[in-house]
């Protein structure tokens, strides 16, 4: 198999010739530059200065050298930029900064920083539907979002890569959280839910237009698209269940289906952090077929007994290896082991996809990258 098999293999829940491996397809299983940098160093490759993926992560592309050393199944493609719209970074002697074409302003602290953090939300002051609607975006639908895409796609095919393709802008409930802040959009939930469907709808009608567009333009060489959200912390969902299933169930339905109806093929990736357990049935019932990053550490997130219930009807794209402990703060070894553990839960029967719960942070030593890669291809074909 190749590397495109292999991952429609998976994804079809098939066990391929070994289990897919996924590092920076899309911005949730990607690499900070600093532990990149050591990566490199680790795996004996001269230093570079790579690409942004995303900036306010600080996470890089990948270069070819190391997905050829790591043997990675994937490459990720991401929208450019508006016409129109110019990334400025200013600085002064506390903090790097930056304004998004949404107009949220996001800052790093000097010299040391290791991300942007948002700092200004241009909705804050909100109050009305009316106010939401008077806020200016670019076009989701602007050429200037889909240059060099084209390219990039016969590139990724000429490799006999799988396709990853991802949105243009964050999630519709972290979209919200960023234009309006954290806690005025909290508040909306309770005590101002007209607001709060207000720009939950035009974040969706944005995303529509550009999956309208994205697919008119690469749709038929993509095989899995990427969208985004957090519903979920360290020990349940960050709202209610009920509430979710009100305000932002119907609108994913809505949201995948329209992608569906645009592309059939594709399969569709969405990331959601945290505890979420509760909601995995109706996550399948709206049409995802894949669940990123699968954050093992969280509550109810046990991947045996996910597997268990939820593995014939999804794909496990994450939950490899945990992030929060064992990648960084573990030996080689307990890496290992972890790795191993999680294979033997979630590979019998196809339906996983491997990679690091969520992205590989600035702290993560290059020889538990390694030791993670290692014992993947070590662990050979799925479980019977």
């Amino acid at each position: 198999m190749n590397s495109r098999e292999r991952v429609l293999a998976a994804l079809n829940h098939q066990e391929p010739d070994r289990v897919p491996f996924d590092l920076c397809s899309n911005a949730s299983t990607g690499i900070h530059r600093i532990a990149y940098s050591n990566l490199r160093k680790g795996l004996g490759l001269p230093p570079s200065e790579p690409a942004i993926m995303h900036l306010g992560l600080q996470i890089v592309w990948v270069e070819e050298d190391v997905h050829e050393a790591l043997k990675t199944d994937f490459r990720g493609i991401r929208s450019s930029p508006a016409s129109g719209w110019t990334l400025e970074l200013h600085e002064d002697e506390k903090f790097r900064w930056f304004m998004d074409e949404s107009g949220i302003t996001r800052h790093m602290p000097m010299p040391d920083g290791l991300y942007y953090d948002l700092c200004n939300s241009p909705l804050a002051n909100a109050s009305t539907p009316e106010d939401v609607a008077k806020h200016p975006l670019f076009p989701p639908d602007d050429p200037g979002r889909f240059i060099g895409m084209k390219e990039r796609v016969d590139e990724i095919r000429a490799l006999g890569k799988a396709v990853v393709l991802g949105g243009s802008s964050g999630g519709i409930l972290e979209a919200s959280q960023w234009l309006r802040g954290y806690e005025n959009m909290y508040c909306d939930l309770a005590a101002n839910q007209p607001l709060a469907e207000a720009l939950f709808d035009r974040i969706l009608e944005f995303k529509m237009a550009y999956w309208t567009r994205a697919m008119q333009e690469i749709g038929e060489y993509v095989d899995v698209i990427n969208e985004g959200d957090d519903y979920g912390g360290q020990n349940g969902l960050l709202m209610s269940a009920r509430m979710w299933r009100k305000l932002l169930k119907p609108r994913l339905r809505t949201l995948f289906a329209h992608i569906k109806s645009c592309a059939p093929h594709v399969k569709i990736l969405l990331h959601s952090c945290g505890s979420i357990r509760e909601i995995i049935p109706e996550l399948i019932e709206v049409g995802v077929d894949a669940l990123n990053p699968v954050q093992v550490a969280a509550a109810g997130m046990n991947t045996r007994e996910l597997k268990r219930d939820f593995g014939k009807d999804i794909t496990f794209w994450g939950g490899g290896v945990d992030t929060q402990y064992v990648l960084p703060t573990g030996t080689p070894q307990q890496v290992r082991d972890e790795v191993r553990r999680r294979f033997e839960d979630l590979s019998p029967g196809g339906g996983f996809v491997f990679a690091a719960v969520h992205n590989i942070q600035a702290d993560v030593p290059a020889e538990n990258i390694i030791a993670m890669r290692e014992e993947l291809l070590a662990c050979g074909v799925c479980a019977d």
